[in-house]
């Protein structure tokens, strides 16, 4: 795998996550490696027809999860190479097909988005977590989730998308659902864990979201759906997220 590094900042974390991918997976394009001073930057994967870029805060880049932060990214970028549906179907078409002649609140629609990562993410971390052990991960969910509940931001900015401006009580429910879905789905932690009592706690701030539905959209999502489960998978999550909506006129 052909990685390119920055001129400035860290190297080992990127090193060390091409070195674990590439034991089990392989890119056909070149990966550039961005690392951005703005601490508010999460981390994200980006694909052009010449390359992928992996953009990544300074923060992020040094701190204690970079390198599982950059290779989860590159579990994006394979998914993305292997046309997997999670990552070339459109989330505008899913949400035109979901809530067609409905309005919705601007709130809920921007959340939608979280949701379709949400299902990118499922996808990504099957790969991440076939690769390396998920202790830290679990950590760092709990601690995400923590401090979603809270009401107060993250630590650090990341490609799990964990927290919302504000900490909606809707959106953390789901995320707390998501949270729950992933560990779940590759058996990283026991029925007593505290994640499962955070997850109480965001239901219970969020009555209106039926959490275990969530909980079982995300984890019993097809290892290999087709475009058309996939898009019916999306368009279901949507429509349970954001309900009867409102008749538009």
């Amino acid at each position: 795998m052909d990685i390119r590094l920055p001129e400035s900042g860290p190297a080992g974390p990127f090193l060390g996550a091409a070195e674990l991918f590439e034991t089990e997976h392989d890119l056909g394009l070149p990966v550039h490696v961005r690392v951005r001073d703005d601490p508010d930057e999460r981390t994200w994967a980006g694909h052009y027809d010449d390359r992928h870029v992996l953009n990544i805060s300074r923060q992020a880049a040094t701190s204690a999860m970079a390198r599982e932060l950059a290779l989860h990214e590159l579990s994006h970028m394979a998914r993305y190479e292997e046309r997997h549906p999670s990552h070339h179907q459109s989330t505008r078409e899913a949400i035109y097909l979901a809530l067609a002649g409905k309005r919705v609140e601007s709130r809920k629609l921007s959340h939608v988005y979280q949701l379709a990562n949400h299902m990118k993410d499922i996808y990504a971390d099957d790969i991440t977590l076939s690769l390396a052990p998920g202790e830290k991960l679990v950590t760092f969910l709990e601690s995400r989730l923590a401090a979603a509940v809270a009401d107060r931001p993250p630590a650090v900015p990341t490609g799990w998308r964990l927290a919302s401006s504000n900490a909606d009580p809707e959106i953390t429910a789901v995320n707390a659902a998501f949270a729950l879905a992933l560990v779940e789905r590759h058996g990283l932690i026991e029925d007593d864990h505290r994640l499962y009592d955070l997850a109480h706690a965001a239901a219970d701030d969020a009555p209106e979201v039926e959490i275990e539905q969530f909980i079982d959209a995300f984890g019993s999502l097809d290892d290999d759906p087709s475009k058309s489960e996939y898009r019916k998978a999306l368009v279901d999550v949507t429509q349970a997220y954001v309900g009867d909506g409102v008749q538009a006129d």
